[in-house]
């Protein structure tokens, strides 16, 4: 029998998509992320000695969220529920917490409540379940690719722990592809396919770091060649060739390692920052025509505009995301140009990284200084205790003030001298940073 006209032994294994079917169900076979899940890393000795608590998994797509929180369920005694952020709402956690108690008064069991996409959650849901949680009810995964400091609620986040998941290394994401095509039960094993060096690495470079697009593409591509190749001598080996077929994408003209890739998206780089707009466009136009993904192209200049140009010409931002949204609705060709233009406006544009220095600055000082208090007088007060505990007391609401500005201090108490953003003289900037030297020159005033 060809090889080609295999079944699985698992009906219903085999109509699962190869991601799925590929899913990792423990600690041994699980890639990446060694830095939370390596010997003796934290989350490996919680699942070691089955002392769980609630955390919130933050990364991108396909990083391996969900599969961790499925590992955690299988290699713990808890009773697991997965709970979708999106299909289900507070009824749907009423029902759960019921269960949670009905696993601990009659099992002597407690509930690891996993939530997907948990920043999709409002906050009249997130507050259903805090305090289950801080009672110990529910040990809560909570995954999410949204910065949870701004989508989780504080006093659930205070109660969890935060771990920050990466993107894949290119060896993981080749790990995982080499072990789908030699899996003989679970994954394409039976086909006795091999990959040319040359598309092995391109099909890494197509997965950006995520495991269920590396595995999706490679079953598109597998699929295909197995259709077409039915009859052809080297039937049994995919080619960069049989890539771009199969996934309709041009791959990129570069060499093995990528390395020119990474020269022209520099150039490119380099010649809008050095606001050439002739050079810009023309490495532009080398990356398109080498196949280079439009949407990375597009994103960089996104990045571009925030890092070398800032507030010396805001505009520049909305220019940029203008030109990715419009490349979205056209598509190729007829978007292509919407690049150019951003392109052509980005390198023509002031220059000014004081946005980038500035962010830079604040975080290192926040590594350093850590979570420090919110000065009372610019909290919040909705409740009497509040107010009663000082807060909000003599803060000055700046629209009172003939020219909308109060001197007082907003930063906390450690650090209240400290200067982040120093904007530059070209540009927009120039109008920022005399505003700026009006309203400290106001608040020196008013302090002597």
């Amino acid at each position: 029998m060809d090889l080609f006209e295999l079944q699985s032994k698992n009906t219903r294994e085999a109509s699962q998509p190869l991601a799925e079917r590929m899913r990792p169900q423990s600690l041994k076979s699980f890639i990446g992320q060694s830095h939370i899940v390596g010997e003796g890393a934290i989350i490996r000795r919680a699942i070691e000695e089955d002392r769980l608590f609630s955390m919130i998994l933050w990364g991108p797509p396909g990083c391996g969220k969900t599969t961790l929180s499925r590992i955690i369920a299988k290699e713990t005694k808890a009773y697991f529920i997965h709970f979708s952020a999106v299909l289900s709402g507070v009824k749907e956690l009423r029902d759960i917490i019921e269960k949670a108690k009905d696993q601990q008064k009659f099992y002597r069991k407690r509930t690891i409540l996993f939530v997907d996409e948990i920043h999709r959650f409002n906050k009249a849901q997130q507050d259903a379940f805090l305090h289950h949680v801080e009672s110990g009810l529910l040990t809560l995964i909570g995954a999410t690719t949204e910065n949870p400091s701004f989508e989780v609620i504080s006093p659930l986040l205070s109660r969890c722990r935060v771990f920050t998941l990466n993107p894949l290394t290119e060896k993981d994401i080749e790990s995982i592809i080499v072990r789908a095509l030699n899996d003989n039960e679970l994954g394409l094993g039976v086909y006795q396919i091999t990959i040319e060096p040359n598309a092995l690495n391109y099909l890494i470079q197509l997965s950006d770091g995520d495991a269920r697009n590396a595995l999706n593409n490679l079953d598109i591509v597998v699929s295909m060649h197995r259709h077409h190749a039915a009859h052809a001598m080297d039937k049994h080996i995919i080619s960069l060739e049989s890539i771009e077929k199969a996934l309709q994408k041009n791959a990129l003209r570069y060499d093995k390692s990528g390395e020119e890739h990474y020269n022209l998206i520099s150039a490119f780089h380099k010649s809008m920052r050095g606001s050439d707009p002739d050079a810009s466009l023309y490495w532009l136009c080398r990356m398109l025509s080498a196949g280079e993904d439009p949407l990375y192209i597009a994103r960089r200049m996104v990045r571009f505009a925030s890092e070398d140009i800032g507030n010396a010409d805001p505009h520049a931002l909305t220019v940029a995301i203008h030109a990715m949204e419009s490349f979205r609705f056209l598509g190729s060709p007829e978007g292509d140009l919407a690049l150019a233009q951003a392109a052509i406006y980005l390198s023509t544009a002031p220059k000014s990284n004081r946005i980038y220095m500035a962010y830079k600055k604040t975080m290192e000082i926040i590594k350093r200084t850590g979570s420090l208090p919110v000065p009372l007088h610019i909290r919040n007060a909705p409740t009497s205790l509040m107010t009663s505990l000082g807060y909000g007391k003599g803060y000055q609401y700046a629209h009172d003030a003939p020219n909308a500005y109060i001197p007082q201090d907003y930063l906390p108490d450690q650090i209240v001298q400290q200067k982040f953003y120093t904007p530059s003289e070209r540009g927009y900037e120039k109008t920022i940073k005399q505003r700026i030297d009006y309203w400290q020159k106001l608040k020196n005033d008013n302090q002597t």
